[in-house]
Formats: C-alpha cells, structure tokens, sequence
C-alpha cells in the first residue's frame, strides 16, 4: 500500500510519517513538498495525506485535479482550521483531520482508509469486466469500464470520457474495445461507446449523457442488435 503525504513543511511531512508507520510499519511512504509536485507525479498513491494551505497549488486545487486523473485515490485533508471542511465533500474527501491530532484519532482515521482502500480492490476485482491501467501524463490510471461515456481516437490519441474527467493516452481503439468488454460498441472507427450511457440515436449519431459519438452507415444494424441484446440482457438481471 502506497501512501503518500503532501506538505510545504517538512517536519509536519516527518511527524505524518511517523505517525503512518506506527500504524503500517511496512506501508510505502512518499513525500511530496507540493501540490504540483502530486500532480505531476508518475503514480500516485493510494492514500493521500494532504495538507490545504500550501504555496502554489493549495491543497483543494490539488484534490480537484486529482480527481479528474484518479477517482479512487484516499485524499486525506490534514490542517490547522476546520473552514474548508465542507469544501472537502466537494471533492470526496475520505477525511479532515485538524492539528494537531492524536495518535488514537489518526490511527483510527487511517485504519478506516486502509479498509476502503482494499474494498475498492475487491469490488474492482468481482465486476464482470475488470479495470484495466492506461499510461497517462508519464504514470499510470486505473479505469473501471462502468465510468466510460464514451471514448474517440483525435490526434492519434485516445480520450476516455467519463462524466467528470477526460483521459488521453496512446494506444490502439481496437484494444480498449477488447479490455472495455460486451457492454461496448464502435459505431465508428474513430468511436467506442458504452451502451448505458445512451440517450437516443439514429443513422449518423449516438446522444449520450454526455457528449455524442458518429455512427457509421456499415455499423448501423450491428449497433441497433448489440443494443436490444445488451438491454435485454440487461432486464434478466
């Protein structure tokens, strides 16, 4: 388990590091000074302490960015004011610890992010089609199939949308459609959409809830098969 903690002071980043191992002895512990420097990280952790008022990028504008790269990251807010607590909820914060904490508190706290962190393995693993990485920004991102809107080639890149971020990556159409599974369909070359996120559609184009896809003349009847057996399927469940 990788465990990060962002801070501008050092011995706060220190102090959560102890902190962090009297708890986890053998967790992998990265620091970071700053919240660009998160950012422009190569992987990101799987929990994140993160303290808010920082030089530069403050720790909110961080979360926010986070979010549209990871879903799933644990962001752990840590700060010497309770002010911006209800603007954690805004980004899904795990929790918002105030300094200073005791050690019962942020045991407990991090003991409770722990278990979430393996939930969301487990739940990854037991779907039907597995999340898959992708390489993006020099790291990597787990995408869960379920989040795909849609997904266009532009630029000889692919763009994964979901409904609160936007991926790109190098990479071939023809294998996100194998890894993103039966719930899938190209109505283009150039397209590959998520049956459930369709809202209507005819010869030329697919509505969904967000954006829209091109349908090809050639692809039309497969599609409108592919669908009915998709919701068909779908309402034997």
């Amino acid at each position: 388990m990788d465990i990060g903690i962002c801070d501008d002071q050092k011995e706060t980043r220190e102090l959560i590091a102890d902190k962090v191992i009297k708890v986890y002895p053998a967790a992998n512990i990265i620091f970071y000074s700053s919240g660009q420097e998160v950012l422009e990280a190569l992987q990101f952790p799987d929990i994140l302490f993160l303290d808010i008022k920082m030089p530069g990028t403050d720790g909110m504008e961080t979360a926010r960015e986070l979010r549209k790269l990871n879903r799933d990251i644990i962001i752990i807010f840590v700060t010497v004011t309770e002010e911006y607590v209800f603007q954690s909820f805004d980004v899904g914060a795990f929790h918002y610890l105030v300094k200073p904490f005791n050690n019962e508190k942020f045991a407990e706290v991090l003991q409770n992010a722990a278990r979430q962190y393996n939930e969301n393995i487990r739940a990854c693993h037991k779907k039907e089609t597995p999340c898959f990485i992708v390489p993006s920004k020099g790291g990597h991102i787990t995408i869960n199939p379920e989040d795909i809107v849609y997904a266009e080639v532009f630029n000889r890149k692919i763009i994964i949308h979901t409904m609160d971020s936007d991926i790109e990556y190098y990479g071939r159409m023809k294998e996100l459609a194998k890894k993103a599974g039966d719930g899938f369909y190209r109505t283009h070359r150039a397209y590959l959409i998520n049956f459930d996120f369709i809202c209507k559609y005819d010869s030329a184009n697919v509505y969904l809830k967000k954006g829209h896809a091109l349908m090809s003349k050639q692809n039309y009847h497969g599609f409108v098969k592919s669908y009915l057996r998709h919701n068909q399927r779908k309402g034997n469940k």
